[in-house]
């Protein structure tokens, strides 16, 4: 196994459009477990560590950008009234000192279904510029993933950064785990509202072959909640669309057997997290409202 050090982001890709197999480390929480389980055995690794570029962040009027080897722990410390939703999935990652190396573009480039950021990245509706040497493009989160561990990044292509736009609303995130940490999530849920544009949106992990959306959930939260003037009047949510909710979002799932847990518990947690994060951040939503309200 050859060890590839660029020094710059334009060595990097140069590396890569040599070398399209080389196998990129930086935090390498994912990497190295493969590599020490020989589940994996790279012809090479191509170690980003040195690019200062992955490890800044910028917050823009509109938009946090985030470079992929940002650790989680900064995005805790940093910049959680931006990113809410990713600031509390990072919270669930491993150890402080996994949280401390890992970051998001790990994540995005191993491509698990149980990664913790991809929930919250798919409720932000996030998009992940990557690059090579004939140029960058943006990925929308919503079609990053392609299949178990598989992403639609091109062989010579690396991910550069992530941007999301900053939370104009209350985001949550939950995991359920076998413990409280080092735990690979048997599945996990987030929740993102958007007031600016009225509507939902939901991320779930470990609970499909790939991140996915419950868009038909989302669908029809977002009609109840514009027919029933819910954005308007700040009423609390009915328990029966609160249930259709947490239905339907269980209904996306496709999840499996293993020994974390079966697949049904997986459907019925799903349910259980959606029902429950919808109450959290809609009494956000209205408290804000009231708020303001008063400050008026």
């Amino acid at each position: 196994m050859d060890f590839l050090r660029p020094a710059s982001w334009e060595e990097a890709l140069a590396a890569k459009a040599e070398h399209p197999t080389a196998v990129p480390i930086s935090g390498g929480t994912d990497v190295m477990v493969e590599i020490n389980f020989d589940h994996r055995r790279p012809e090479y690794l191509l170690d980003l560590n040195r690019i200062e570029l992955l490890r800044e962040w910028e917050v823009g009027e509109e938009n946090v950008r985030l470079g992929a080897s940002v650790p989680y722990t900064q995005i805790m410390e940093n910049l959680r009234a931006e990113l809410p939703g990713l600031a509390l999935a990072s919270h669930t990652v491993a150890s402080p000192q996994i949280r401390n190396r890992g970051g998001v573009g790990g994540n995005l480039g191993t491509a698990s279904p149980a990664g913790d950021a991809h929930p919250a990245l798919l409720a932000a509706g996030a998009e992940v510029e990557v690059e090579s040497v004939r140029g960058s493009r943006f990925i929308p989160i919503d079609a990053f993933y392609t299949g178990v561990k598989r992403n639609a990044l091109q062989p010579d292509e690396l991910i550069k950064t992530v941007h999301i736009k900053k939370a104009d609303g209350p985001q949550q995130y939950s995991k359920v785990g076998t413990r409280n940490a080092m735990v690979i999530a048997v599945c996990a849920f987030g929740l993102a509202l958007h007031p600016e544009t009225r509507t939902v949106r939901t991320g779930i992990g470990s609970a499909a072959p790939t991140p996915i959306r419950a868009k038909e959930a989302e669908a029809f939260l977002n009609a109840a909640l514009e027919e029933g003037g819910f954005w308007d009047n700040g009423k609390i949510i009915t328990p029966a669309i609160a249930k259709q909710f947490a239905d339907l979002c269980s209904a996306a799932a496709n999840p499996i057997d293993d020994v974390r847990g079966t697949a049904k518990y997986r459907r019925h947690a799903v349910g259980i997290m959606a029902r429950r994060q919808l109450g959290w951040t809609w009494e956000q939503y209205r408290g804000a409202g009231r708020t303001l309200e008063g400050a008026a």
